[in-house]
Formats: C-alpha cells, structure tokens, sequence
C-alpha cells in the first residue's frame, strides 16, 4: 500500500514497531528511523546509491533489524504543491519498495527538509564535508518526525 494520507496510512499500519524515513538522493539514500511509540525520528545511515536491487537489500536489512512496520519516503513537490520529474522517480521507487519490502509507504511532502537540515547542521557548527557526509541522512529524520508529528496528531 502507497499513499500520501497519513490517516489512510496510520491505519494500515499494524500494532508497534519502528518507522524508516527514506530522503531519495541521486547518488545517495538517507536514511532514519523513529521509535516504536513513533515520538522522536533519529538520523541513521546514507546508503549510497546503486542498482535498485542492492539498495533493497541493504534497505531490508535494516527493517529486519529495527523491526520496522512502515515506511515514509520523502516526495520533492516543487514550490507550487506540483509533481516534477524527481516527484515521479520517488512514487516510481516507492512503487518497487513497496513490492520489496511488503511495508506500507507513506508519501510525505519534503519541501524543505534539506535546508532544514543544513540550518541545524550549520547551527551545530557542524564542518562543510561532516555536512555533506549527513546530510541527506538528517534531512530523512526531518521528513520521518514530520510524519509520525501528524500521524500522532490524527494526520493533520
């Protein structure tokens, strides 16, 4: 199952377990995951990018060792709330995750979420190549909290 509702998606999601947040680069996967009481997204591993395959893979082993129960992939609407081409890539990988996987996804709108990261990294005095290393990563924790924020608040 694939949607962008957080209620639709809050009610596929079985009983406990962790969330994986997923920031789609083109070189590279950042990954997050949050708590089984779904209250603080924590920043995980940049997975880099290879045949979808090999992703999955890797991917896999972390649901297996998280014991995630669903997935949110960030979906990079441009500025007007329109789908372009990266949106499309995003719902195309999410379609093959979801078969991979077995995992609801929840398409979650990522406007912003790298800036965001950047500014906290930055306010962190964080160096310019620890940031690039992170970043992708820090920005899935950003998408994932802002997730579980609504699915707590009854997805609003």
């Amino acid at each position: 199952m694939i949607t962008a509702n957080a209620l639709e998606y809050g009610d596929a999601l079985p009983e406990g377990g962790a969330l994986l947040g997923l920031d789609l680069g083109t070189k590279t996967i950042g990954v997050a995951v949050c708590d089984a009481g779904w209250r603080y997204a924590t920043a995980g591993k940049t997975v880099p990018r290879s045949k979808f395959t090999k992703d999955a893979g890797k991917l896999k082993e972390i649901v297996a060792e998280r014991n995630i129960r669903g997935v949110v992939i960030g979906l990079p609407l441009n500025m007007d709330g329109s789908e372009g081409p990266r949106a499309q890539a995003s719902r195309a990988y999410a379609r093959n995750l979801s078969q991979a996987l077995e995992l609801p996804i929840l398409l979650w709108d990522e406007r912003w979420s790298t800036s965001s990261a950047l500014n906290a990294m930055i306010g962190q005095d964080m160096s310019r190549s620890k940031r690039a290393e992170k970043v992708d990563s820090h920005a899935a924790a950003i998408i994932l909290q802002g997730a579980i924020d609504a699915l707590a608040g009854g997805g609003f």
